[in-house]
């Protein structure tokens, strides 16, 4: 018996002792596996954001292109900079740039502030529709804004123009001037504003303006000493945003500045690469400036925030209050279809006007309302051309490889920093966010000097924009899926532990699936913003892998106004069916969890 016991002990301790062995590989190749995975995503990164930036700063910092001629032959120098610095015409165009991103982004400020306290703050009737509105242009692409505001500003032969001649009003419209750039950047831009803001007021304690408004201040006063002050981080963040993504915008200057020679940091930068020979290093230099000048507003608005207490919920449940306006509600309506009829109807009606006329030449409201003047011709001449559906596929195609490969990306990003707790996350957090201060058209830059004189590489390929668009568009995808991540509680991820459950079966069949509508949405945004980007693709597409925003730029340099506008109708079509598809796969995904649940 005792023989038995001693056996049965030292079976007993052998086998405790190969278990606890067991978990100790467990738990090592779990520390593989994490750590494995951390330099994974960190190299991606790095392939898709340091890389192609580092390569920009080397080739600004010399007089030859790193890739062709190697590292060893390199002599650095800040001549570029310097040549750059002292240009007076790169001065003018910094100068612009600020001027025309610096009056649109208040102008932007003003209506996508005044729209959020309409509809999270009064009672305005129809706030459902105000709130649409106010989104639409953010799916505008910023050519086809700049192209139709031409056909309805131009001084010459704009529409609005043609209609103020008949009615025998003295007054020319002109947008060919910075005012013009201004007001083109403010109205579409405001929508940036507007979803800070807005999502701001929703959660801010009503109790603190009552008080405000107990201690005698009128609502105005309130408006301006306690509501937009206690908002301020949404504010400054919008406010931000808009500047950043307008001084790196292309199309608009491009269409309404160049014919005023009013040149901006982005229209100077493909200037220098379109030159024979082409100056690369130059616009390397330009490019590294752009980026600069983002960055320090980028870290301003860190700063300007940073250290202050902003905070507006409390522990307590509150219902934000709705302020009678009285007859005046009607007025704040009347501002919202004004603003319809500004950003959405009248430059439409610009496009279909000039897309079905035969010929530009108006001479009056007679002549505008003649049918006769009207046909097919232009689509038929934009179809005719064998580059259309070819920009027409090449652009879906990027568009969903964008999409698809982005997005996953954007989860993978997005779970490990806001569902995990392991090292190197923060690492991971503040690559993926480093692309929010580089401007499209530097990412084009970027992507064109790395690649370009690469072997085999990725240059002349549709993967080239797509890899493009991905970092370019990072910061927003791994932002839009944020708050999915947020809502989804860590007791279901622990129950499917316990439960026997692997992590990435633990993803598969609970997070994803509770988190697919957010999921929907990003890859719905990035489809949506590759299909619109323009500055990137001026440097990286080719004969073969032409893209609709860049053969509609050659329609309107080519002078040719009415095909310009029938490609432009045809580009906005197609986001609005892709957009609306989009929408309904999203409702049905949002049902099927719900349903789920």
């Amino acid at each position: 018996m005792d023989a038995l016991a001693n056996q049965s002990v030292t079976f007993d301790a052998a086998a405790i002792g190969a278990g606890a062995t067991g978990h100790v590989a467990d738990g090592r190749r779990r520390r593989l596996a994490t750590a494995g995975w951390i330099v994974f995503l960190l190299a991606v990164l790095a392939f898709l954001v340091i890389y192609p930036v580092l390569m920009l700063l080397i080739g600004a910092l010399t007089d030859s292109n790193p890739v062709v001629d190697g590292l060893a032959g390199l002599k650095p120098s800040v001549e570029n900079f310097t040549a750059v610095l002292s240009n007076p015409n790169v001065l003018e165009a910094l100068t612009n740039s600020l001027i025309c991103c610096g009056g649109g982004t208040a102008l932007a400020l003003a209506i996508g502030l005044a729209f959020s306290w309409i509809v999270v703050r009064t009672n305005t009737p129809c706030k459902g529709f105000i709130a649409a509105v106010s989104m639409i242009p953010l799916f505008v692409p910023p050519l086809v804004a700049g192209v139709a505001w031409v056909m309805l500003g131009s001084p010459k032969t704009g529409l609005i123009n043609t209609v103020l001649k008949w009615f025998g009003i003295d007054f020319r419209v002109d947008l060919y001037t910075m005012s013009g750039l201004i007001f083109v950047f403010g109205i579409y831009y405001a929508p940036y504003v507007y979803m800070f803001t807005a999502s701001a007021l929703r959660n801010m304690d009503p109790s603190l303006e009552e008080a405000s408004e107990v201690a005698g201040a009128s609502p105005l006063a309130t408006l301006f000493t306690v509501t937009f002050p206690l908002i301020l981080p949404a504010i400054i963040s919008g406010t931000l945003l808009s500047f950043v993504v307008m001084l790196g915008i292309y199309g608009i200057p491009a269409v309404l500045g160049a014919p005023a020679n009013i040149s901006v940091l982005t229209t100077y930068i493909f200037k220098l690469t379109a030159w024979q020979p082409p100056l690369y290093n130059t616009a390397a230099a330009v490019a590294i400036i752009l980026m600069v000048v983002t960055g320090f507003l980028v870290l301003m608005q860190q700063k300007v925030v940073s250290g202050k207490s902003y905070a507006t919920v409390a522990g307590k449940a509150f219902r934000p209050r709705s302020l009678d306006l009285g007859p005046w509600r009607w007025v704040t309506l009347g501002l919202a279809v004004v603003y319809l009829l500004v950003v959405v109807v009248l430059p439409t009606l610009a496009l279909i006007v000039t897309a079905f006329r035969k010929f530009m030449f108006i001479r009056d409201v007679n002549s505008l309302l003649d049918m006769k003047q009207y046909s097919w011709m232009h689509f038929n001449a934009v179809f005719d051309n064998p580059i259309t559906m070819a920009s027409v596929w090449n652009t879906l195609e990027v568009g969903v490889i964008t999409a698809l490969a982005g997005g996953a990306l954007a989860f993978a990003i997005g779970y490990t920093i806001h569902r995990t707790h392991v090292a190197g996350r923060r690492s991971i957090d503040l690559l993926s966010s480093l692309p929010v201060a580089i401007p499209g058209l530097v990412i084009g830059v970027a992507y064109l000097w790395a690649w370009i004189a690469l072997p085999g590489g990725l240059y002349g390929t549709i993967w080239i924009l797509a890899l493009a668009f991905i970092a370019r568009f990072m910061p927003d995808t791994v932002k839009a899926l944020s708050t999915s991540f947020m809502q989804i509680h860590r007791e279901l991820e622990e129950a499917a532990w316990i439960c026997g459950r692997g992590l990435l079966s633990t993803i598969r069949t609970i997070v994803l699936p509770l988190a697919s509508p957010g999921v929907i949405a990003a890859m719905t945004l990035l489809f949506v913003l590759g299909i619109r980007e323009l500055g990137s693709s001026l440097f990286l597409y080719t004969s073969n892998t032409t893209v609709m925003a860049v053969l509609l730029l050659d329609y309107y340099e080519g002078g040719n106004t009415g095909k310009t506008a029938a490609f432009s109708l045809v580009q906005t079509v197609l986001l609005a069916v892709l957009i609306g598809g989009a929408h309904l796969i999203k409702w049905l995904a949002a049902r099927r969890s719900h349903l789920g649940a």
